[in-house]
């Protein structure tokens, strides 16, 4: 097993030998282990509710101890890891009397074994700030196809209710901020006169301890989800609203393409179990927890039709193509553009689809080896295409969605109708 610290107070001087295994977020800032734009009490938000404090720190110490703590095998055994994490919150009690079901909720997200306690720690005192005064709802935008699509469809809505929306995304990558800029920029010129603030968050550990000892590397994070829902319920909480978290919800159920894909190579981020276990859990603790993925019955394709009604076939083209789907790019590997995406992983292949299914071309630029080996044999070890053929030559129906854990208040009929339809639009590609 291993074990961390998360922690709101300011590093030991001098250091203890605690210090390689505890993530120190003190202060707004950046330092080299880590990095934040906003306070651990959130005080730029303005008056958040102090159980979703807590849960924003909770949910970085688990994003921080999962990027620290590597996989071991591979496929099925890619889940095998066993992390205990110690959290700095303002209220021991409220958490510790739904550590159990916390633990549990975490893994079927990640697919691990989690221990969590908490420990009392305030934090130094922040100035309060309002950065989403009078929403009316809080969108997540993350700078994906269904997060852009949320909040343009939001826009739309509050506009015609003349409402005013706000849309926070959270970035570690640098690679990703230009990319929701310029999403929430398009926002602005495609529903001129919409009432709307746009709040960007860079949260993230670092790479090394305050001793210099790098604390671990691990690509897979399954919990970076959690921590983006914490903060959006974090703002929303400032004056009570819903926060839209938009999935198509065919990607939402997830069915594995095989069963080697099940466990942690399958992920949940907005599974339907997840997010009502999740809800109720805040709920529980008295944490603001009004969260709504409103697209939870359409696939992709169909949110992207939306698109197109709303705005035209020419315009939904030049949007959506503007967003990113790609689980893998080729930029550290390769030197190419961030911008490219792989063009072969499941992200990639259903947003080909869906272009496909609601008739919008398709600009996005996807790698091409154009003859290189190297980059065609990484290519040939990402794809998800040879087992999606071998998944779209089987039936699918209410018996494939048992192992799935689909939450009892969901009809298993209309799940397997919608999983169905999102496998037409990928049988649509000719794979």
């Amino acid at each position: 097993m291993t074990e961390f610290n998360f922690t709101v107070s300011n590093v030991p001087s001098p250091l203890t030998a605690q210090v390689d295994k505890t993530f120190y977020w003190s202060r707004r800032g950046t330092t080299p282990y880590f990095a934040s734009s906003i306070g651990p009490l959130l005080g730029d938000f303005g008056m958040v509710n102090n159980r979703n404090i807590d849960f924003v720190r909770i949910a970085s110490a688990v994003l921080a101890a999962d990027r620290s703590t590597s996989r071991s095998g591979g496929l099925s055994r890619w889940n095998q890891r066993e992390i205990s994490v110690t959290v700095d919150v303002l209220a021991v009690t409220p958490w510790q009397s739904v550590s159990t079901e916390l633990e549990s909720l975490l893994a079927f997200l990640t697919g691990d074994i989690w221990h969590l306690s908490f420990a009392k720690g305030r934090g130094a005192a922040e100035q309060i700030g309002s950065m989403a005064m009078d929403a009316s709802r809080i969108v997540l935008m993350s700078g994906g196809a269904d997060s852009g699509t949320g909040a343009l469809l939001s826009a739309l809505e509050m506009k015609k209710r003349g409402e005013k929306h706000a849309l926070i995304s959270h970035w570690s990558s640098k690679n990703l901020s230009p990319v929701q800029k310029a999403i929430a920029a398009d926002i602005e010129r495609l529903v001129p006169g919409v009432s709307s603030d746009y709040i960007q968050v860079n949260h993230s550990r670092g790479r090394k301890s305050p001793s210099g000892a790098a604390y671990g590397k691990e690509n897979s994070t399954r919990s970076r989800s959690m921590l983006f829902i914490a903060l959006g319920l974090a703002l929303a909480s400032v004056n009570g609203v819903e926060l839209w978290l938009p999935e198509n919800g065919y990607a939402s159920i997830n069915p594995p393409l095989s069963r080697s894909r099940r466990g942690s190579l399958s992920t949940k981020t907005t599974h339907p179990r997840f997010l009502q276990e999740l809800v109720r859990i805040l709920a529980k603790v008295g944490a603001h927890h009004n969260l709504t993925n409103p697209f939870a019955d359409m696939t992709k394709g169909e949110m992207f039709a939306l698109v197109r009604d709303a705005i035209g076939v020419d315009e939904a083209s030049v949007f959506l193509s503007k967003t990113t789907s790609c689980s893998h790019t080729g930029s550290k590997s390769f030197h190419v553009s961030p911008k490219i995406a792989c063009g072969v992983c499941f992200g990639c292949v259903l947003r080909k689809a869906s272009f496909h299914a609601a008739g919008i071309p398709d600009s996005t630029s996807y790698l091409d080896a154009a003859g290189d080996k190297q980059i065609q044999d990484w290519l040939d070890g990402k794809t998800v295409i040879p087992a999606m053929r071998s998944f779209l030559a089987s039936s699918f129906g209410e018996s494939d969605l048992t192992t799935l854990r689909i939450p009892e208040n969901l009809a298993l009929a209309d799940v397997a109708e919608l999983c169905n339809r999102g496998r037409e639009e990928l049988r649509g590609l000719a794979l």
